[in-house]
């Protein structure tokens, strides 16, 4: 009888179970709600748009209910998120989920019948790469009981309620007056919520719990707090949507009731928003205003719990992370390591600056303990070293020992972020990259668009091709074909991964033909973040890498607009650095004026600065800068030259003489070397090895373009074009001298051009910037009239 009766009852119950047992890859993706946010990137994180939070003091302070601020909205992605307006992973998960594993994602094998174990070994492998953004961050909660009091407890043990029973409340409900006491509404509601979890959906669509829900509004304000708490905590268990107008209406009035509760009191509640989920910044204002004023005497849980919804709130007063700050540094070290993660999790998220000391020193709390950190805490710290940009040594060094074997088990989000934390502190280690690019083939269906997106820019920023090269860029190439229109509600992230494309020489043809049409470039100026010089260095390298490329190409007027941008940038912030001006200066004197050296940018597109150079076949240079030297006299250089100071500096050099009335030869493209020239070993060198510049030809299944491995322009007997690089350390990867990619593509394209590339390297030239002005200007003398340049030989 009793199952009967519950049927009755609860019409909808079959259909709705069934719904949601079939649906809750979707339902999973979408139930962050405000609180999600993807967590990159970038890396240059911008906090969403809608209501600050602002420090309030209790006096005078009035709640206004707007409902368009708890919009189910979400902070920037990326990130890189890091930061993050709704990302990729907004549109359901279920579309890259339920996409089988495969090995190879060109590759079609031929379909085999699953035997049980099979089955089996597919749904175990589907759950360990689902990550839950609810409950992966809560993991810390579990390590004391004090947390208990300050946060919802999802596993905490409740009897059962009867069917029959909750069939009694409901007839009861119907027949109240208006005159029920907080009491009992209260107790209607913990019982309900006992309901077991497949019933529960179909509760809330009855009329007795409308009917119980409108009596708890009417008599919002005579319940007492730890009541009001209670329905709450039912409200979660049964999964009341977030919209509904019970949750309005205690919103409003816990924000009214605020300041007369206790910390605890407010973090739970605050904690019980969060797993509805429910945007409320007007609570959570008061909350941080009520800290504030007492944050010293923080308890560490209540720190940590504080932090955790700082972070899924994806804001906070600057002046209360400030005052954090402290309080961190003293309980740091009784910490746990997965409350350390939480509270690097927390900082990430929050978007505030965060002081760099403080980074340093959850680094080197950590740093000694990473094998015993799980890898979802040292995830967090890693997206907090990311963000802050700080680099610290031994740390990554551990990281290189404690990562790789752990990696052909971490879900394809905890790979993305490390193979992102390297990149973006431009560190490169290879048995960490090695070990992402050997798990990542069978596990990129799980990729979203970000994902796959953030792996191609890791990779390509870094200059790494795994030994897996082919099986990791075809199945990521293909993949991302595969969710191509996600890209138009997030063009960002498809630009970062063609980028990353780009940097080691590919070029998908389809991909880019989509990138640059007029549809999807009119999509890029409806983004948040400026992407138009993301197109143009795109653009541009497509037009000299690909001369064999037809299909869509970037406007002239967008082209000349970025060229104008980055030009005027370069004469703020590149040019006059001082490594940049001294060797215009210096290389001036060397050659014989202005008109024998241009500062300025080859090539816009790649963003950092060239000293051109034109040297004859007999090795004097060449006058050809007529615009810049127009009008100007020979400035004093402040040394007289005498003859024993040129016999010291053409010493064992090129037996002509520079002149500075030189006949004004215009030299066509010459010699293309193959890789950088190798000088003599001198005081000065110890430049990087040989450049790699052949480009990838992708075979004809992949769709991509072709970019000759030997480019070969039109030469002219004699002469050379220098296109001299003054580079600094953020060319190069952290701690070496391995170029990073943007630059590679830069010196691969001016090769092409017909350019020869020589490189000051900073590890050569600024220590110089301190010697004697004679010293370095043998020093210049000696790179510019090597007779290597000349004869072309490597």
């Amino acid at each position: 009888m009793a199952t009967v009766l519950v049927r009755r009852r609860f019409p909808r119950l079959s259909r709705v179970t069934a719904a949601l047992l079939t649906s809750s890859a979707p339902c999973k993706a979408e139930e962050g709600g405000g609180w999600r946010k993807e967590e990159e990137e970038e890396e240059e994180e911008n906090p969403k748009k809608g209501a600050a939070i602002q420090l309030l003091t209790p006096p005078g302070y009035r709640v206004l209910h707007n409902p368009a601020a708890y919009a189910r909205s979400r902070a920037r992605s990326s990130l890189q998120a890091f930061g993050d307006a709704p990302s990729s992973s907004a549109v359901p998960a279920a579309s890259s989920q339920l996409l089988p594993p495969a090995r190879n994602a060109l590759a079609k094998p031929p379909r085999r019948k699953k035997t049980p174990l099979r089955a089996k070994q597919e749904v175990e492998k589907e759950q360990s790469e689902l990550h839950d953004s609810k409950e992966d961050p809560r993991v810390f909660q579990r390590g004391r009981p004090e947390y208990k009091s300050l946060c919802y407890d999802r596993f905490e043990p409740l009897e059962t309620l009867p069917g029959e029973e909750a069939e009694a409340i409901l007839l009861g409900v119907t027949s109240w007056g208006r005159n029920q006491s907080p009491a009992a509404i209260t107790e209607c509601f913990h019982k309900l919520s006992r309901l077991p979890e497949e019933h529960r959906a179909a509760l809330l669509a009855e009329p007795g719990f409308d009917t119980l829900s409108r009596c708890a509004v009417e008599q919002i304000q005579g319940f007492s707090t730890p009541q009001l708490i209670e329905i709450l905590k039912a409200c979660v268990r049964l999964g009341v949507p977030p919209a509904h107008s019970l949750l309005d209406a205690c919103e409003r009035d816990f924000c009214r009731r605020a300041w007369a509760m206790s910390l605890e009191q407010l973090l739970l509640v605050a904690d019980c928003w969060r797993c509805l989920p429910r945007a409320v910044p007007s609570y959570l204002s008061i909350l941080f205003s009520y800290t504030a004023r007492s944050c010293q005497d923080l308890a560490l849980p209540q720190l940590v719990q504080l932090l955790y919804i700082i972070g899924e709130g994806r804001r906070a007063p600057p002046e209360l992370v400030q005052k954090l700050e402290g309080v961190i540094w003293k309980h740091l070290d009784a910490c746990t390591l997965e409350e350390v993660g939480a509270i690097s999790l927390g900082l990430f998220k929050s978007l505030s600056a965060v002081p760099e000391r403080l980074v340093r020193r959850i680094a080197e709390r950590v740093a000694p303990e990473l094998e015993e950190m799980s890898t979802y805490a040292l995830v967090n710290v890693l997206k907090l070293l990311r963000y802050a940009r700080l680099d610290h040594l031994p740390l990554l060094r551990e990281l290189g020992k404690v990562i790789p074997p752990r990696i052909p088990t971490t879900n394809v989000q905890g790979l993305m972020h490390v193979a992102l934390a390297c990149s973006s502190l431009h560190y490169y280690d290879e048995a960490v990259l090695a070990a992402v690019a050997a798990a990542l083939p069978s596990k990129v269906a799980y990729c979203r668009s970000k994902d796959a997106a953030k792996f191609l820019w890791s990779f390509g920023c870094l200059d790494y091709e795994p030994p897996n090269e082919e099986e990791f860029y075809s199945s990521l190439i293909e993949h991302t074909r595969r969710k191509l229109r996600e890209f138009d509600r997030f063009p960002e992230h498809l630009l970062t991964g063609l980028l990353g494309l780009a940097f080691v020489g590919r070029f998908p043809e389809e991909l880019i033909d989509y990138a640059l049409s007029e549809d999807f470039v009119q999509k890029t100026r409806n983004s948040k973040y400026e992407l138009g010089k993301d197109l143009f260095t795109l653009g541009r390298s497509v037009e000299i890498e690909c001369p064999g490329y037809r299909g869509s190409r970037l406007s002239p007027q967008l082209s000349q607009e970025m060229t104008q941008l980055v030009l005027a940038f370069a004469q703020q912030e590149i040019f006059i650095r001082p490594e940049i001006v001294e060797a215009v200066s210096l290389l001036e004197s060397v050659l014989g004026g202005p008109e024998y050296v241009k500062s300025h940018m080859i090539l816009p597109h790649a963003r950092s600065s060239d000293l051109e150079v034109h040297l004859a076949a007999d090795g004097r240079p060449v006058p050809f800068n007529v615009k810049d030297s127009a009008g100007r006299e020979l400035r004093d250089i402040g040394v007289s030259l005498t003859d024993e100071l040129m016999a010291q500096l053409l010493k064992g050099k090129c037996s002509t003489q520079p002149r500075r009335g030189a006949e004004n030869e215009a030299t066509a493209p010459g010699w293309e070397p193959r890789g950088e020239k190798q000088a003599p070993q001198t005081p000065f060198s110890g430049r990087s090895g040989p450049a790699r510049t052949s480009l990838h030809i992708s075979p004809p299944l992949g769709g991509f373009l072709d970019a000759p491995s030997s480019p070969a322009p039109p030469q002219q007997p004699g002469g050379v074009k220098l296109a001299i690089q003054v580079s600094n350390r953020n060319h190069y990867c952290y701690l070496s001298k391995r170029l990073l990619g943007l630059h590679r593509l830069k010196r691969r394209q001016l090769r092409l051009l017909g350019y020869v590339v020589l490189e000051l390297p900073f590890w050569e030239w600024f220590p110089l910037l301190k010697r004697t002005r004679s010293e370095k200007l043998s020093y210049l003398h000696y790179k510019v009239f090597d007779p290597a340049l000349l004869r072309g030989a490597p």
